[in-house]
C-alpha cells in the first residue's frame, strides 16, 4: 500500500485503477422503403406519405368522417407562441388564471369547482371540417388536443329538425324524429278519455274493497 501525505492523507490501494471511456456507436438505420434507385418511397394516401412498420401491413378500409370534434386536453401555458396561435385559430381561447383564483376563494362548492376546472383547462368543444388544410393545422398541435370523428346518420337532418339533434361526447350524432300529428292526437285522446283508469282511481277502489272485506 502506498501512502501520500499532503494536506489530506490519501490512501491508494495496490490494485490499478483504469479509466474506462464509453464509446457511443451510432448504428446506421436501415430504410426498408427504397426503390431500385435507392430513393425513399412509401405508401401514399392522398398528399400524405405513410411508412408502415411492416411492408405487408394493410390498414382496414373505412369511410372518413366529414366533421371532426376537437377538444383541448392540455393548457396554453408552457407551449410556444406558434402553437398557441394555432389553438386560437381553431377557436380555443386562453383563460385568465387570475379570474380562476378569485372564483376559487369565493365559493368551494363541488359544482362551482367543476366549472372552474372547465374554465382552467379549456373544456371547449370545436367542430371543424375534415379537409387537408385543417388536418395539417391539427397535426401541429396533435399533442394538445383530442380528435374524435363525428358519426353522422345516413339521413342528414333538415333545418326544421335541428331542435331534435344531440351530439354525444364519443362523436355520435343523434337525430330525434318529430312526433307526427296523428300520434299527438292519439296521446291527447288517451289522456282525456273518461273511461281511462289511472293509478289513483285503481288504488282508491282496491283500498275500499279491502276495507269492506270483499276484495274477491
Amino acid at each position: 500500500n502506498l501512502i501520500f501525505s499532503c494536506n489530506v492523507t490519501t490512501k491508494l490501494f495496490g490494485a490499478p485503477i483504469f479509466l474506462n471511456f464509453v464509446r457511443h456507436i451510432h448504428m446506421k438505420r436501415t430504410i426498408k422503403w427504397k426503390d431500385e434507385q435507392d430513393k425513399i418511397e412509401g405508401v401514399k394516401y392522398g398528399h400524405i406519405t405513410y411508412f408502415p412498420r411492416h411492408p405487408d401491413n394493410v390498414d382496414p378500409s373505412f369511410e372518413p368522417s366529414k366533421l371532426l370534434l376537437i377538444r383541448r386536453v392540455k393548457s396554453f401555458a408552457g407551449n410556444p407562441w406558434w402553437e398557441k396561435k394555432v389553438l386560437k385559430n381553431l377557436g380555443f381561447e386562453e383563460k385568465v388564471a387570475k379570474v380562476v383564483c378569485i372564483n376559487r376563494r369565493i365559493m368551494f362548492d363541488k359544482l362551482f369547482i367543476r366549472l372552474i376546472v372547465l374554465q382552467k383547462h379549456g373544456d371547449v368543444l370545436v367542430i371543424v371540417k375534415n379537409t387537408p388544410d385543417m388536418c395539417a393545422m391539427l397535426w401541429k398541435v396533435k399533442h394538445l388536443i383530442k380528435i374524435v370523428p363525428i358519426k353522422l346518420p345516413d339521413k342528414l337532418p333538415t333545418t326544421n329538425d335541428l331542435k331534435g339533434t344531440y351530439l354525444h361526447e364519443n362523436g355520435t350524432f343523434y337525430v330525434v324524429p318529430k312526433v307526427e300529428p296523428i300520434c299527438e292526437e292519439a296521446v291527447e285522446q288517451f289522456i282525456n278519455n273518461p273511461k281511462k283508469l289511472n293509478r289513483d282511481i285503481i288504488q282508491n277502489k282496491l283500498r275500499l274493497k279491502w276495507l269492506e272485506g270483499n276484495l274477491m
